[in-house]
């Protein structure tokens, strides 16, 4: 669906009806006017925040209809609220030996769990706290500018490579074209991130994107010290300036 007007160029008010990403990246990737570019970069950017806050919207309306049904049952038994999580007051099962608690039977490790435990921990500090707050604070505040890129955690918020781009794309902006990057396909944004970074800043590629897309969420501390290791590169190249 390549809407175009007699001389050829893109109909701006037909793109609008689109709502397939895919089919503006054909139309990006077919483009070879200059101003066609620019019109259908601008109708991707719309469609994305778009969805995004569509996407914002319902998880607020589900949020609230859990809040709601949480209520009713606690006023109804008096009990502890429980949404989709061990209630408050329920123990969980412990090993007899151990004294640990012990998964359910029947239980597998997820993959999450198992390559969560490949990852290496963050540098511990007395104000860990802080310092994972500060770090998020500065990931949210550099990539404020992008659309599609929400930053609420080390985990969800970096699952489809975007925020990645966009970090790193705030400091090497002539890398790649930040606008023409699909959220469908998180591989490709992992490995873009990555290899520039590596490239430009040379943070080490500690993050394999294999591993990532396997992964329903990456792991928080996965994300969170690959972050903490670029942070510290481009502060090294003096693209970072840090109080003393």
């Amino acid at each position: 669906m390549e809407s175009k007007t007699d001389d050829g160029s893109v109909a701006t008010g037909e793109l609008s009806a689109i709502e397939d990403e895919e089919v503006l990246n054909k139309m990006l990737d077919n483009a070879k006017d200059f101003e066609e570019r620019k019109i259908l970069r601008a109708a991707l950017r719309d469609l994305l925040k778009k969805k995004r806050d569509k996407r914002e919207q319902d998880r607020g309306s589900r949020q609230q209809d859990l809040r709601q049904q949480g209520l009713s049952k606690g006023g109804a038994t008096g009990g502890a609220v429980s949404i989709g999580r061990v209630s408050m007051n329920q123990q969980p099962p412990t090993n007899k030996t151990s004294g640990q608690a012990s998964p359910s039977a029947g239980s597998k490790a997820s993959p999450a769990l198992a390559s969560a435990q490949k990852c290496p921990s963050p540098a511990a500090a007395p104000n860990i706290k802080n310092v994972k707050q500060m770090l998020l604070d500065w990931c949210r505040a550099k990539t404020e500018p992008y659309e599609g890129v929400n930053i609420r955690n080390f985990s969800s918020s970096w699952k489809d490579g975007i925020a990645f781009c966009a970090l790193v794309h705030r400091f090497f902006p002539d890398a790649f074209e930040y606008y023409t990057l699909n959220p469908t396909k998180p591989k490709e944004n992992f490995e873009l991130a990555f290899s520039t970074a590596e490239r430009l800043a040379g943070c080490p590629p500690l993050l394999d994107p294999d591993d990532l897309i396997r992964m329903k969420e990456p792991d928080w501390k996965c994300v969170y010290t690959y972050i903490q290791e670029f942070y510290r590169c481009l502060v090294e190249k003096g693209l970072v300036k840090t109080k003393k």
